[in-house]
């Protein structure tokens, strides 16, 4: 059963997401799109209200594409690859692909948590040199977008695809480094110096390279997730509601 008070879904003409001082008006009511709480009445079901700006991308004959995004540590993946497998749908990974490249390159991409050492740091320094790799790696995902019937787990796709429901998770980086902590076993003090240097080099790559700024400007989103105090089991409820509900059932 979801928690009552566990989860936000915010729609941004009426409350801004997590404003910051330096936040731009344009970037806090670039969306109308969602709006959704925990009801009371309907315990553990989320009830979600569309109001029809970017949905657009089940009509007619057109197959679904669904981008996942989130900063570092947000549990994207796990909630992608999740919902790949619940609706038969293709799981392709941005990430994946680019540490296949990087295996190619001659680094040691295979261990978990690689991205976070100090050899994933020196192939992100790389990428920010050279946007060759993500260029190429984002064309490869354009085709699967074309093709259909994928979920994406990228930081680019939800603004360089111009199709698919586009889902943002947002956990902030104590949270995030928590998490770490448990996944590498890593002390909290080190995973926050390895959150906050991943997630400056990763904006300043997409930022030279294609002009967004990731984990700032949430326009391109369809749906935006506060999961801080959310398990993994919740996120993927909810998703997977909102995925049936809401995203499915316009194409029948």
């Amino acid at each position: 059963m979801l928690s009552m008070w566990a989860s936000r879904l915010w729609r941004f003409n009426s409350r801004p997401f997590r404003p910051q001082s330096n936040t731009s008006e344009q970037e806090k009511t670039a969306t109308n799109v969602w709006r959704a709480a925990l009801s009371l009445v309907h315990t553990g079901i989320v009830e979600a209200r569309y109001s029809g700006n970017h949905f657009d991308m089940t009509a007619g004959s057109q197959k679904v594409v669904i981008c996942m995004a989130g900063l570092t540590a947000c549990g994207k993946s796990t909630a992608a690859r999740r919902l790949a497998e619940k609706f038969r749908l293709k799981y392709v990974s941005g990430g994946t692909a680019l540490k296949e490249l990087a295996l190619k390159l001659g680094y040691k991409a295979k261990e978990r948590g690689w991205w976070e050492s100090a050899e994933g740091m020196r192939f992100l320094e790389q990428r920010i040199n050279d946007p060759r790799f993500d260029k190429q790696i984002d064309a490869e995902l354009l085709e699967h977008a074309a093709r259909g019937n994928v979920v994406l787990d990228s930081w680019t796709m939800p603004w360089l695809s111009k199709t698919g429901f586009k889902i943002w998770l947002e956990v902030s980086t104590v949270e995030r480094a928590r998490r770490l902590t448990q996944r590498d076993g890593i002390s909290m003090e080190e995973a926050m110096q390895i959150i906050k240097e991943k997630d400056s080099r990763t904006k300043q790559i997409y930022k030279r390279t294609y002009g967004f700024n990731l984990g700032e400007d949430y326009s391109p989103f369809d749906l935006v997730l506060d999961a801080e105090r959310l398990s993994s089991d919740e996120v993927f409820d909810i998703l997977s509601f909102v995925v049936e509900r809401l995203v499915l059932k316009q194409r029948r």
